[in-house]
C-alpha cells in the first residue's frame, strides 16, 4: 500500500467518522510575550493544541479508526498494542468507547499517570524493560491470543487519523507557509504532512525528533526504514525503535525536512509553552517549538508557521522535574 493511499476523499470520510467521537482542538496565536523574542524574526506563529484530545493526544484519533475498522469477531476477541504512554492510553479509551477487550505492554519506567490512566480504562497493562521489549510483547500476544494489533504509528489507521487532524489545521488556518511537527516512528508527520500538503502543496512540512531517537532522519537518508540500537531521550512518547514501511513512505513524499534537536532543547521549551501559554506540556509536545526556535530558525524567518503541541500525558512531578533541570 504506497503513500498514494491517502486522498482528501479519504481523509474527509475519517473526519465525518470521528464527528462527535473526538475534541476539534483549537488553534491559538503564539502573540504572548514570552515568544516575542524567542520565534525567527518577522515570524507570526499559531499553535493547535491537539493535547486537549480525548486521552490527551493526537493519537486518540488513530486509536478510534483502528478500532472501528475492525470487525465484529476481531472485537470480540480484543486488541493488542504497545506505547510508551500515549498510544497506550490512546488505544485504551478507544477500546472503553467500544467495549473492546485491551492489552497493552508498556515500559516499566513510564510516566505513572500513563499506566494507571490506561488501567482506570479497563486495559491490562504489561510493564516491560523498555520499548523495544514491548513490542516483542504485543506481538507475541498477537501469535498467541489473536488479538488484532494496533501498532502505534504504522498503519492506515494511524495515519489517517493523524490526517484529519492536519485537515483541521489547514481547515482554521489555510495560509501557513510552515507547519512543523513531532515525529517518533513517523504516524503522526506523515498523515498530517500527507493531508496539509494535499490541501495546500505550497506549505513546507518541517519535522523535528530528538537525537538520541533519530530514526527518521537516519531513514530518510538511507532511503528506507532503518533501525537504531538504542533509544535514549527524555521523550517517550517519541522514542521509536524504528521506522516503518507505510509511515515512512508517506514522510519520504510529503515531509521537507527532519532536523535533530537535543532532550535540552526540549526542556526549555516546555517551560516557555507552560510560561506562554499555562499548559503543561510533556517532551515530545514541545519538540515543534524547540525546533522553531533551534535548527529551523533560520528558513522560518518572516513566514506564518504552525506549530503542535500534540500531547500532555505527564505528571506534575515529572513535568516540573524536567524543566528545572533547564533553569
Amino acid at each position: 500500500m504506497g503513500a498514494e493511499v491517502l486522498t482528501i476523499d479519504l481523509i474527509r470520510a475519517a473526519q465525518a467518522q470521528l464527528a462527535g467521537k473526538i475534541v476539534h482542538t483549537p488553534v491559538v496565536e503564539m502573540a504572548q510575550a514570552v515568544f516575542e523574542d524567542l520565534l525567527p524574526e518577522g515570524a507570526r506563529a499559531v499553535i493547535k493544541l491537539e493535547l486537549l484530545q480525548k486521552a490527551g493526544s493526537f493519537k486518540a484519533r488513530g486509536a478510534l479508526l483502528s478500532l472501528m475498522a475492525l470487525r465484529a469477531e476481531a472485537r470480540a476477541v480484543g486488541v493488542v498494542a504497545a506505547s510508551g504512554g500515549n498510544h497506550a492510553l490512546a488505544v485504551a479509551h478507544a477500546a472503553h468507547s467500544l467495549g473492546v477487550s485491551a492489552k497493552i505492554a508498556v515500559p516499566a519506567a513510564a510516566d505513572p499517570v500513563r499506566i494507571e490512566g490506561c488501567r482506570a480504562l479497563g486495559a491490562e497493562v504489561i510493564l516491560c524493560e523498555d520499548i523495544a521489549a514491548a513490542f516483542a510483547q504485543m506481538e507475541m500476544i498477537r501469535d498467541s491470543e489473536g488479538r488484532a494489533m494496533v501498532h502505534p504509528f504504522e498503519g492506515i489507521g494511524m495515519s489517517l487519523g493523524a490526517a484529519t487532524c492536519g485537515a483541521e489545521y489547514h481547515d482554521a488556518v489555510p495560509d501557513l507557509d510552515a507547519v512543523v511537527l513531532p515525529v517518533g516512528g513517523g504516524g503522526l508527520i506523515s498523515g498530517m504532512a500527507a493531508a496539509l500538503k494535499l490541501l495546500n502543496p505550497a506549505v513546507k512540512i518541517y519535522g523535528v525528533e530528538p537525537e538520541g531517537a533519530d530514526t527518521m532522519t537516519r531513514s530518510l537518508a538511507a532511503g528506507y526504514p532503518v533501525a537504531i540500537d538504542k533509544v535514549a531521550t527524555i521523550a517517550d512518547s517519541l522514542g521509536a525503535p524504528s521506522a516503518m514501511p507505510f509511515s515512512f513512505a508517506l514522510a519520504q513524499r510529503y515531509v521537507d525536512e527532519v532536523v535533530r534537536v537535543p532532550d535540552a532543547a526540549l526542556q526549555q521549551a516546555m517551560g516557555y509553552l507552560n510560561s506562554g501559554l499555562k499548559i503543561m506540556p510533556e517532551p515530545a509536545c514541545a519538540a515543534s517549538l524547540a525546533g522553531a526556535i533551534g535548527p529551523l530558525r533560520a528558513r522560518l524567518e518572516g513566514k506564518r508557521i504552525g506549530l503542535l503541541a500534540c500531547g500532555s500525558n505527564i505528571s506534575v512531578a515529572k513535568f516540573a522535574s524536567l524543566v528545572k533541570q533547564a533553569d
